[in-house]
């Protein structure tokens, strides 16, 4: 195993998780997560922030019924019930 120095500076983790059985998840449609994906990895791309800023799919972040949820990381913060309208107070965030 190669031990490497992480390529991005900051990382945001966007629940995308579906499920097929009926219950919540952020990835299931009309919730909004894989709208909000897009919308961050567009805007990421529109700011010039790419290979700075990776936008990431996740799998069940274990709070659906609050979703959708993202991850900023390394800064520890956790986001719920985010929107595509949320995307300029996140890119805000991950750019101070």
């Amino acid at each position: 195993m190669d031990k490497k120095i992480v390529p991005y500076k900051k990382t945001v983790f966007v629940c995308t998780n579906v499920r097929a059985d009926g219950r919540v998840a952020c990835g299931n449609p009309g919730r909004g997560g894989l709208e909000l994906c897009a919308a961050l990895k567009d805007a990421v791309k529109d700011k010039g922030l790419k290979g700075k800023i990776r936008v990431a799919r996740a799998g069940c972040l274990d709070l659906c019924a609050q979703g959708p949820n993202a991850f900023l990381y390394p800064d520890g913060e956790w986001l719920s019930g985010v929107t595509a309208a949320d995307v300029p107070e996140i890119l805000k965030k991950l750019t101070e």
